[in-house]
């Protein structure tokens, strides 16, 4: 199928469901890219995968007693949230293992609720894995609502969310609340993992939040312009994702995915200063002279992204 036979699908009455499946997958991809930046920065991967798994017994009830999905994945995740940012204020317990228990155990407490359902089978599949041609229209005006909320609290809470990203223990003694912070920025998560299980499952909703990020990092050292790539990279790849995939009559999800992570790679060889084939080229250059400012930036990929955070020009 070529783009313009795509493009009158998308126009097509009998096909309503087609555009609404791209302005979701479109909207959420752009939410998880602008939120996602922060989980990058702050190496907090594990979190998104944390709240994908917290939101299923949220997901499960609404299911159950065919209430609203979307309501259901928020209370369940903002729930967890709630537990983790509590638990890891014990300095004994890393993160990462408070995030584990909760994650865990959300997931479990899902999959036990919903197996009380008729279906449940089917069911488990379209939580897993994904119903972006079956959303409704009114999920359609939840997932714009929400991902509007969200981004005007990201950009409400912008410099305290990058101060705590960077350094917790320094913005602790600066007297940030710190603890508030991480709740809110928990509850982001949940949110645009929320507004994105419907388009892209359960199990893949972490790559939206992580790799349209990760491959903004690899294009430039600039947290704003960082921020503009990744909603851009996701948004692009949901378009991509979903006119490949109703091309060839393949998984939306797993393709966008996929797309996803083909992005990721080109930018991993082929990112004009951090790619591999950037730093190989500057390194044949001049094998044996230290480096200068211009090649110190090239080479360093922590220096410039700080500098960018902390507001200095370079």
């Amino acid at each position: 199928m070529n783009p313009l036979d795509f493009l009158a699908d998308l126009f097509n009455p009998e096909l309503a469901f087609l555009p609404k499946a791209l302005a979701v997958a479109v909207m959420s991809s752009i939410v998880c890219g602008v939120v996602g930046t922060y989980v990058v920065l702050r190496g907090m991967a594990f979190i998104g995968d944390a709240v994908a798994h917290a939101v299923f017994p949220g997901l499960a009830v609404a299911f159950v007693v065919s209430g609203n999905l979307i309501l259901g994945g928020t209370l369940a995740g903002i729930l967890t949230a709630v537990l983790i940012a509590v638990f890891s204020q014990n300095r004994r317990l890393k993160e990462d293992s408070v995030i584990g228990v909760f994650f865990v155990a959300a997931f479990a407490l899902g999959i036990v609720i919903i197996s009380q359902a008729p279906g449940y089978a089917g069911s488990l599949q379209q939580f897993l894995f994904g119903a972006i041609t079956g959303i409704p229209d009114s999920d359609l005006y939840v997932v714009a609502g929400t991902g509007v909320l969200v981004l005007a609290v990201v950009f409400a809470l912008h410099k305290e969310l990058v101060t705590i990203s960077l350094d917790r223990e320094s913005a602790l003694a600066m007297g940030v609340r710190v603890f508030w912070l991480d709740l809110v920025l928990y509850v982001l998560v949940t949110l645009a993992v929320v507004i994105s299980v419907q388009a892209i499952g359960n199990i893949l909703v972490l790559a939206l939040l992580i790799t349209p990020a990760a491959t903004a990092r690899l294009l430039t050292d600039r947290l704003g312009m960082m921020m503009f790539l990744s909603p851009l990279i996701g948004g692009t790849a949901a378009l991509v994702g979903l006119y490949v995939s109703w091309s060839w009559d393949l998984p939306t999800g797993g393709t966008i995915v996929l797309v996803l992570t083909a992005a990721f790679l080109l930018s991993w060889f082929f990112a004009p200063r951090q790619g591999l084939m950037s730093k190989m080229r500057v390194r044949r250059v001049a094998p044996d002279t230290p480096p200068t400012a211009h090649t110190q930036g090239a080479l360093d990929d922590d220096r410039p992204v700080d500098r960018a955070l902390t507001g200095v020009s370079r």
